[in-house]
């Protein structure tokens, strides 16, 4: 994730400190603890607490200060948060949640995508699936992730359902941050690409049905082999 500048150094910094800290919710903090903890201006410490009110972690008032809100009140669908918590100690809550959320939505996203997808979007899944297995075969560990995370946006999005369209953000923040915070497997799986390309034939030829049951396959082997990895009961 690209940061913006120097106040989104000090965001990220900041946004990923208070998940960590548990106890942080209702600690209240002056834009001058901000200035003198991360050395930097009046303006800077600002726009960082703007930042931080838009992904509504922390509250502003005047004579009252800078306020932490509970982590449940927060922006829980913002890329940034969800980097912030896999990357905290709590991080198996999020992972599990955010399994929870994909085994809801892209089941139903892929039956609906066999049935609205346009000819261009069925294409370009199974084109992504090869590109899957060429990547899997090279142990391009990048090259797949970068093919995994477009493979899931184009199949939220040729679902025809909007909101589930804007879901990708989150799956290609966890898909990325697995891949940077060592919670993939040594070497790709085959059978998970194997997968990939079992829902992106079931789209293309319309099975509804068959392209839901895919792709909650596709979802299950991804979250066991996190469980695996963290050794999660």
């Amino acid at each position: 994730m690209e940061l913006q500048g120097l106040h989104g150094q000090v965001v990220d910094r900041i946004g990923a400190a208070l998940v960590a800290d548990t106890a942080s919710a209702g600690t209240v903090l002056r834009l001058e603890d901000v200035q003198e903890r991360y050395g930097v201006s009046r303006t800077v410490a600002r726009e960082a607490v703007r930042v931080l009110e838009s992904k509504r972690a922390v509250t502003s008032r005047p004579r009252v200060g800078i306020t932490v809100r509970p982590l449940e009140r927060w922006n829980l669908y913002d890329p940034q948060v969800i980097r912030w918590r896999l990357a905290s100690p709590g991080r198996e809550e999020q992972l599990r949640e955010l399994a929870e959320l994909r085994a809801a939505v892209e089941p139903a996203a892929a039956g609906l995508a066999a049935v609205c997808a346009p000819e261009a979007a069925r294409g370009e899944l199974l084109r992504l699936a090869e590109e899957m297995r060429q990547a899997a075969d090279e142990e391009d560990r990048d090259r797949f992730i970068d093919a995994d995370s477009v493979f899931h946006r184009t199949l939220l999005a040729a679902s025809g359902n909007a909101m589930f369209a804007q879901l990708a953000e989150v799956t290609e923040e966890l898909l990325v941050s697995r891949g940077e915070l060592a919670l993939m497997p040594e070497h790709i799986d085959m059978t998970a690409v194997a997968a990939h390309r079992a829902v992106a034939e079931a789209v293309a030829a319309g099975r509804s049905a068959d392209a839901a049951a895919r792709a909650h396959t596709v979802v299950a082997r991804a979250r066991g082999e996190v469980e695996r990895i963290l050794d999660v009961p």
